[in-house]
């Protein structure tokens, strides 16, 4: 796993999509087709922005998985997952072929499709983000760490509902569902490459958390350090908290 540091979101992330449209770019010239994981978050505004802008990918040949969605929320809801990729990734770019977590239909089926769909062939990259209490998906602490189904049904604590409040996705905490259709964490660590994108100062505490402390379950993206081909973008607000041991210990280009 590498750590990159940059000055902000726009630098953060045109850095990150150039990454990303590599990685796309190598698997449809290895495999003819990319499958890969995209995140729905405020923090991948920047980030989707400029990999749909980058000239030459041939978005016909790739597959969308998504990493989670709320259990009872429609796909018209500002805050559906399902929206925020239709919105900003798939109505952009001409992905035809996606596997949409739909919050409305019965949880065990939709689980049941998917994990049919994913488990067909690897994931090429994965793009995710990183909450502020850590998760990674909707995998909050403590995270399980061995369920080795690729989605699961998850209970949503309260610092990731009241994140989604902050981010104004909901109106207040009680309209944020309780419950989600989440990747697993060991489905995350399944891809070949993964890219967390995680900008801004209300980040910094849970990077802190994953990189200068234990791998553990209660800072469940600290399982990130386990792979070998993981990169988190940080801005100077996210990485703020890093201890310098660790700044260069991963090796960081700023």
């Amino acid at each position: 796993m590498h750590l990159r540091v940059l000055e902000g979101r726009d630098s953060l992330g045109k850095a990150a999509a150039v990454q990303a449209a590599t990685a796309i770019e190598r698997a449809i010239a290895a495999n003819g087709k990319a499958r890969i994981i995209g995140a729905s978050a405020a923090s991948q505004f920047e980030f989707l922005e400029a990999l749909i802008g980058t000239p030459g990918i041939d978005w016909t040949r790739v597959e969308l998985f998504h990493l989670d969605e709320y259990i009872g929320l429609p796909k018209t809801h500002p805050a559906s997952f399902c929206k925020f990729l239709q919105d900003r990734l798939i109505s952009k770019t001409g992905i035809a072929t996606y596997h949409f977590l739909d919050g409305e239909k019965d949880p065990a089926d939709v689980i049941r499709l998917t994990n049919e769909a994913i488990s067909a062939a690897p994931i090429d990259v994965a793009f995710v983000g990183i909450g502020e209490n850590g998760h990674l998906a909707f995998n909050d602490p403590p995270a399980d760490f061995d369920i080795e189904e690729p989605y699961i049904v998850v209970n949503l604590d309260d610092a990731c509902r009241r994140q989604q409040v902050g981010e104004g996705w909901f109106p207040d905490f009680n309209s944020v569902p309780k419950q989600a259709i989440s990747m697993s964490v060991k489905q995350v660590l399944k891809s070949k490459e993964i890219l967390a994108v995680v900008p801004g100062p209300k980040k910094a505490q849970a990077i802190q958390a994953c990189f200068d402390g234990p791998i553990s379950p209660m800072a469940p993206s600290s399982i990130l350090r386990t792979h070998s081909n993981a990169t988190i973008y940080l801005d100077l607000d996210s990485a703020a908290l890093l201890s310098p041991a660790t700044l260069s210990a991963l090796a960081v280009s700023v």
